[in-house]
């Protein structure tokens, strides 16, 4: 059983132990489905990746390497955090981008990365489902945050792999007051967003170091969890919100807060209409496991 260099990660945070932690084994080839599913389990993070060559297609294509990506219970065709706390290892690890871009290989296709100076950035993979949800939904949702059906003033389907349920709520304030039911929400992936300032006007005018507070709960195997820090909803949340006019072109989210966290995502759209998501990440621990 030899030993694999592996690496865990704090994402959406230059300060350690202030983001999302993330796995990495940056060997995984060799491992099958069951033993990546274990171990995943075993660290009881919120997610674990596992870096392989990419397939054939995957190289044709510019990939310059494959991840899976698993959460306790599944595998997941794409998640945010784990796909800057991924990249964030290999190249760490001497990792050479064929490309400006490194290009990672996963269960949606291809998704390309950029180095914003310290920090990296993915591109938002399009939503599987958009759209504004059945009014249904949002009464349910209104009732599992413990808030009145007219404190939610948009909504959205968010789902770009993970099934999140989008909510925008009036304020900041609002979002961290959440008090979520488990009952209620049971089975639901749902992100909360609010503004520091006025919905489509956010930036210096407010002095405000974040533009929005996001918070995320989905279910988990003691009922409802709430992650410290979501890429994929806010990369679809980034794309529900800018397109709607109700954000800029470019703002930085705040999650985690409710978690003594202090996740910061960057989010800007280029002149070609490409979201990019972005924080910094960090290694917190660096050696090697046995799988």
């Amino acid at each position: 059983m030899p030993p694999r260099p592996f690496k865990q990660v704090d994402v959406f945070t230059a300060v350690p132990y202030r983001g999302n932690p993330l796995a990495v084994v940056l060997d995984g080839t060799g491992l099958d489905t069951a033993t990546m599913q274990h171990f995943t389990n075993w660290t009881n993070l919120s997610e674990c990746t596992f870096i392989l060559p990419p397939t054939a297609e995957g190289r044709a294509a510019g990939a310059d390497y494959r991840v899976r990506i698993f959460c306790p219970g599944r595998e997941l065709p794409f998640a945010g955090h784990p796909t800057l706390g991924t990249c964030h290892a290999w190249l760490q690890a001497g990792g050479i981008p064929q490309s400006q871009y490194v290009v990672q290989e996963c269960g949606v296709g291809l998704v390309k990365i950029r180095r914003d100076g310290d920090r990296l950035a993915f591109a938002a993979p399009p939503r599987i489902k958009s759209g504004p949800l059945d009014e249904a939904d949002v009464q349910q949702i209104a009732r599992g945050l413990g808030v009145p059906r007219e404190a939610i003033v948009a909504h959205a389907w968010c789902d770009n792999g993970p099934n999140w349920r989008g909510v925008l709520l009036g304020s900041a304030a609002e979002v961290l007051a959440l008090k979520p039911d488990a009952a209620i929400l049971a089975g639901l992936d749902i992100g909360a967003v609010g503004p520091r300032g006025k919905v489509g006007l956010v930036g210096p005018q407010h002095h405000h170091e974040t533009d929005f507070e996001v918070r995320a709960f989905f279910p988990g195997n003691n009922g409802l969890c709430e992650d410290p820090v979501t890429g994929s909803l806010n990369a679809a949340l980034a794309q529900w919100l800018i397109e709607s006019g109700l954000a800029p072109d470019q703002y930085i989210a705040a999650q985690g807060t409710a978690l003594g966290r202090q996740g910061r995502v960057h989010i800007n759209r280029d002149e070609a209409g490409t979201i990019w998501v972005g924080g910094h990440s960090v290694t917190c621990i660096d050696g090697h496991v046995e799988l």
